[in-house]
């Protein structure tokens, strides 16, 4: 026979005090391990959101992004002759030369510099985002000192409201629109003419070339061609792939950073369970004792207290993850070190973190109460009855 569920939950509920410190400890381990794993993942859900599938980035080979991206114009023109492009109203191809570069900014809460990305499009770059949308005033006119800045940006920078003035690359330029991108990496941008940004930024070439498929099985063929053409020497990317390899240095880099807080901070927790366990067992030796001479086996005890540390793991699971959820709600910024720009996006709690978070919770109840249930299920039946 083995020992009743209830028996073990009746014990942590006689120890109220202990038991809900213990469960504190774990619940502060499990907080900063999934708060930090939602931030990677809302990090790499909003650059991966950013893209479409039909959707064509083309760079210059061996650039990490756009930033760092040079397109002559010839090369450029070139590019608008490629079979496989999707046609856009007018005859043309669906296709749009843009230039991106970086700008620093005073944020409004702290007051610290942060850089943030600047896109030039043409008069198709909008068909090729249908995510963005204008929410307040207008899109910039092309050849005018005029731009439209994403909800993100417009959030924490109080330079960049609509019909305010922001002045870089030695020009004054007026915000005529604020436009969301549905919580893409579109929205940390401010957009404005392609070729009037060039002229003031002195850059006589383009950054990047975005296209649309006229198929997404027309992906490999054009990508093929771009590549075989000596006169180019530049590489195609599906934009989703493109925008998913900007985040995955930054996301790296915070799940090693939540590994290593949740190991350092789960030491202290798995202590305070083996104290936990360690004080049941001594105040519970004439239980123990009673329980052996009532025929239950070493293994039934063991399984007992065993289930005790698991309890108080699922319990502080539970105390964690219902905070760190709320954390969706949060919209936070940061600098992507792939693109080194601002970048605002949202905690994202996911069915994986979620499960990951329990089962982490339950290997510190179960490393803790390990040893102290292996002693009570050491015990010798006429000593713990002796000693009570």
């Amino acid at each position: 026979m083995a020992i009743p569920f209830s028996y073990s939950y009746r014990n942590l509920w006689n120890r109220r005090l202990t038991t809900a410190l213990t469960v504190a400890g774990m619940a502060l381990v499990v907080f900063v391990f999934a708060a930090i794993l939602m931030l990677a993942e809302g990090l790499q859900k909003t650059l991966a959101s950013t893209g479409s599938w039909d959707n064509v980035v083309v760079i210059r080979k061996g650039s990490t992004s756009e930033v760092m991206s040079g397109i002559e114009r010839e090369k450029a023109a070139l590019l608008e002759t490629l079979p496989g492009i999707a046609p856009a109203p007018g005859g043309r191809n669906l296709l749009a030369r843009e230039l991106v570069v970086l700008i620093c900014l005073r944020k409004e809460e702290t007051g610290s510099p942060s850089n943030v990305t600047i896109r030039g499009g043409g008069a198709l770059s909008l068909d090729l985002r249908p995510q963005v949308k204008i929410v307040e005033g207008r899109p910039p006119r092309p050849g005018t000192y005029e731009i439209m800045a994403g909800s993100g940006v417009a959030r924490q920078f109080p330079t960049v409201r609509l019909n305010r003035t922001l002045r870089f690359a030695q020009r004054e330029w007026r915000v005529v629109g604020i436009f969301d991108a549905g919580g893409t990496g579109f929205s940390s941008e401010i957009w404005g003419d392609a070729d009037t940004l060039m002229q003031a930024f002195r850059r006589p070439v383009y950054s990047s070339v975005i296209f649309r498929l006229r198929s997404p099985g027309d992906f490999e063929p054009v990508r093929a061609r771009i590549d075989g053409d000596p006169r180019l020497s530049l590489e195609a990317k599906r934009e989703v792939r493109y925008y998913e390899e900007q985040s995955e240095i930054m996301a790296k880099f915070l799940r090693i950073l939540g590994y290593s807080l949740t190991v350092i901070f789960s030491i202290g927790a798995v202590m305070g369970a083996m104290i936990t366990m360690y004080s049941a067992v001594a105040n519970r030796t004439s239980e123990i004792g009673t329980l052996r001479a009532l025929g239950f086996r070493r293994r039934e005890v063991l399984a007992a207290f065993l289930l005790e540390a698991l309890f108080l793991g699922l319990f502080g699971a539970l105390a964690g993850l219902v905070p760190a959820s709320f954390m969706q709600f949060l919209t936070v910024s940061t600098m992507n070190f792939q693109s080194f720009s601002e970048l605002s996006f949202r905690f994202t709690l996911t069915p994986a973190i979620a499960l990951g978070s329990v089962g982490f919770a339950l290997l510190m109840g179960l490393v803790g109460g390990v040893f102290p249930a292996a002693r009570a299920s050491r015990m010798e039946i006429t000593r713990a009855l002796r000693e009570a």
